[in-house]
C-alpha cells in the first residue's frame, strides 16, 4: 500500500471500478448510499481532496466539459487505478476492525449518569438501528438482479447481508443491556447471582 494513498483514497478508487465515470458530487452520493453503513462517508471537501491526490498520482483521469453555464468534472479510475487498488486489496492485511461505539462507551460509564437517561439512550439507539435497517434493505432490493455470482453488484450485496445481520446483532445486544438495566438493584448496581 502506497504511504501517499490513505484508506479513504482506495474507497473512491473502488467506488470508481463499476463502470462508469461520475463527478465529485456523485461520489460522495454513492459513498453515502454505501459507504456510510461499515466506513466513514468522507466529507464533500475529503472526496475532493482525494481526487485531487489520485489525479496527481495518475490513479484516477478528470474529465473536465462545460454544461450550460458551469464546468463539470467527471473523475474514471485509471488502469494504474486499477493496479494500486488491486495492489492494496491483495498486499494488506484484512486487519481487525476498531470498534469506536459511543453506546458501549457510555454504557461502561452508566453509573455517572441516572439509570434512566441510560435507557433513553438504548432506547434512542434502537430508533436509529431500525432506521439503519430500513435503509440498508432498501439499498439491498436495489440491487436484487444484479447479486448473482459474476454480476455486478455480487460483492455491494454481500456487504449489505452482512450489515443487516450486524445491525439485527446490535438490536438483539442492546434489548439485552435494556432488560439487564431493569435487574439492576437500588443505585443501579447489579445483584449478586
Amino acid at each position: 500500500m502506497s504511504q501517499d494513498i490513505p484508506v479513504t483514497g482506495y474507497a473512491i478508487l473502488g467506488l470508481l471500478t463499476f463502470g462508469d465515470e461520475l463527478t465529485g458530487y456523485e461520489i460522495k452520493q454513492r459513498a453515502d448510499m454505501t459507504l456510510r453503513f461499515y466506513w466513514v462517508s468522507p466529507a464533500m471537501s475529503q472526496v475532493y481532496t482525494e481526487l485531487r491526490r489520485l489525479t496527481d498520482l495518475g490513479l484516477v483521469a478528470a474529465d473536465a466539459r462545460t454544461e450550460g453555464s458551469r464546468e463539470v468534472t467527471s473523475y474514471a479510475i485509471t488502469a494504474a487505478g486499477q493496479a494500486a487498488l488491486r495492489g492494496w486489496m491483495d498486499g494488506t492485511p484484512a486487519g481487525f476492525p476498531v470498534l469506536k461505539h459511543t453506546v458501549l462507551l457510555r454504557l461502561l460509564i452508566a453509573h455517572a449518569t441516572e439509570p434512566a437517561h441510560t435507557r433513553q439512550m438504548l432506547h434512542d439507539y434502537l430508533g436509529e438501528l431500525d432506521r439503519a435497517i430500513d435503509d440498508l434493505a432498501q439499498v439491498r432490493e436495489s440491487l436484487r438482479g444484479a447479486d448473482r455470482p459474476g454480476e455486478a453488484f455480487r460483492f455491494p450485496s454481500l456487504v449489505a447481508d452482512w450489515g443487516l445481520d450486524y445491525f439485527a446483532a446490535e438490536t438483539q445486544h442492546a434489548k439485552r443491556a435494556l432488560a439487564g438495566l431493569d435487574e439492576t438493584g437500588p443505585e443501579g448496581t447489579v445483584p449478586p447471582a
